[in-house]
């Protein structure tokens, strides 16, 4: 996707959408602190059933107008798994076929990235705005999102406590106009570069939120993401900080996790030293989804969430009562990756399977492991032995800690993650640079026992 080519028509709208107020006609395009909240997984009416909806281009009608969307079901799909289920809203002037393929940058960076690191555990929505935009006149856009989420939800099996949203620019507004009014149907949103351009109707109740904002947008300032946030924060119960944000020049970004926050609602800021876009890179004043930080960011703060024995979101789209905005003061930094583990590994070495699975590009690669208990006994607290293939450096991961970053790599369960029931599976995570090989570890252990290895 080549942002750069559509900065100045964004400006544009988003100029025009100040001078006049009419915030309809605007662009909004688009190490987090654990959940310890979770919850059971409900079935959906499309649990059991053989789909009738496909993969591909969709349509469907709704306020008396035919929209379009993308569906894409995991190629292993099973109908007595409930999936995590995630809708990506495209920029002002872009599209939900860009979104789909990932434009110029191909499937790495399809569905903002998170299609190639979801190893077909998840089903994505890419939505169609009206004239490439989301205005949400009366709701409109709203209520599609909704009967989108009821066609497909009738259709296919979906964990009704993991269902997520994010977008850019004009569709990281939507993110936030779902955030505000259907907290009870988004476990949590991530919004890029976004600005309240898209209504907020409610917006008072907690939603797990994460901004990214470049810390000198000359599209939509910087101040404007930070509300967006503060809304939470306050929404959130958290306390209110005052966050580190990278200088200009620094190339760099500093991700800020809040503290105080109420269980299972975390709120999680990263701002970047860079302009306009969802792909920044460190180092770079260059722009690519293959090679972004946001990708596995992301991923980490969505796949935080677990379904288990406590309350969380409800099964069914609805409305959230209107309010006014609150908001707080800033945050205080807090740098990612990740946290320290909750527990310290216990309970006897049980056997183990491990599931790696690469994708890899030029000089990065992203690599899933999907960890089994295969023995009798509960885990409670792990670590992951494994070695990294010569010329591999992690850069990020979701899920887990990991200790070094080359070379021989421990990699340990975060606080929601710890416990493994016989025949239980729990996937982690990470990007990293490579120069050539690209290969995954040939052995690992879980708290000193052999895996095997599939």
């Amino acid at each position: 996707m080549r942002q750069k080519s559509i900065f100045a028509a964004v400006a544009a709208a988003a100029l025009l959408v100040l001078a006049t107020g009419q915030a309809a006609l605007s662009d909004s395009l688009g190490t987090a602190k654990s959940s310890s909240a979770t919850a059971v997984a409900a079935a959906t009416a499309g649990c059991g059933k053989t789909p009738t909806l496909r993969s591909g281009s969709q349509t469907i009608t709704t306020s008396g107008k035919n929209r379009s969307w993308i569906l894409r079901i995991p190629d292993n799909y099973d109908n007595t798994r409930p999936y995590r289920l995630i809708i990506a809203y495209h920029w002002l002037n872009g599209t939900a076929q860009i979104v789909d393929s990932g434009g110029s940058d191909g499937a790495v960076w399809a569905y903002y990235g998170l299609k190639q690191v979801s190893n077909n555990s998840t089903i994505f929505i890419a939505p169609q705005g009206i004239n490439n935009g989301w205005g949400n006149s009366n709701g409109e856009d709203l209520t599609f999102t909704d009967d989108m989420l009821k066609l497909v939800e009738s259709n296919l099996c979906v964990d009704t406590t993991q269902r997520f949203a994010l977008g850019w620019s004009y569709g990281g507004s939507m993110s936030f106009a779902v955030a505000c009014a259907r907290p009870t149907v988004f476990r949590a949103v991530a919004v890029y570069s976004g600005a309240q351009l898209s209504g907020c109707n409610g917006g008072t109740q907690p939603v797990a939120y994460m901004g990214i904002h470049g810390t000198h947008d000359s599209v939509l300032n910087i101040s404007q993401g930070r509300a967006l946030r503060d809304r939470f924060v306050s929404n959130n119960g958290c306390t209110p900080q005052s966050p580190r944000e990278p200088a200009q020049g620094s190339l760099t970004h500093i991700i800020t996790a809040y503290s105080g926050c109420r269980a299972g609602y975390p709120v999680v800021w990263a701002a970047f030293d860079g302009d306009h876009t969802p792909s920044p890179n460190d180092g770079s004043t260059s722009t690519s989804g293959a090679r972004t930080w946001t990708t596995a960011e992301v991923w980490k703060f969505f796949t935080q969430f677990q379904s288990g024995p406590s309350q969380s979101p409800s099964a069914s789209p609805s409305q959230s009562p209107s309010q006014s905005p609150s908001q707080s003061p800033s945050q205080s930094p807090s740098q990612s990756p990740s946290q320290s583990p909750s527990q310290s590994p216990s309970g006897g070495p049980g056997a183990c399977r491990v599931t790696a699975t690469v994708n890899a590009w030029n000089n990065g690669l992203t690599e899933n492991l999907a960890i089994t208990n295969t023995g009798s006994s509960t885990v409670n607290g792990w670590s992951l032995v494994f070695t990294l293939p010569g010329g591999q450096t992690i850069t990020s991961g979701w899920n887990a800690t990991y200790s070094p970053t080359s070379g021989q790599v421990t990699a340990k369960n975060m606080s929601y993650n710890g416990t493994l029931a016989p025949g239980a599976t729990t996937e982690v995570g990470f990007q990293a640079t490579h120069t050539g090989n690209a290969g995954k570890p040939t052995s690992f252990t879980l708290n000193g026992s052999p895996c095997t290895v599939a």
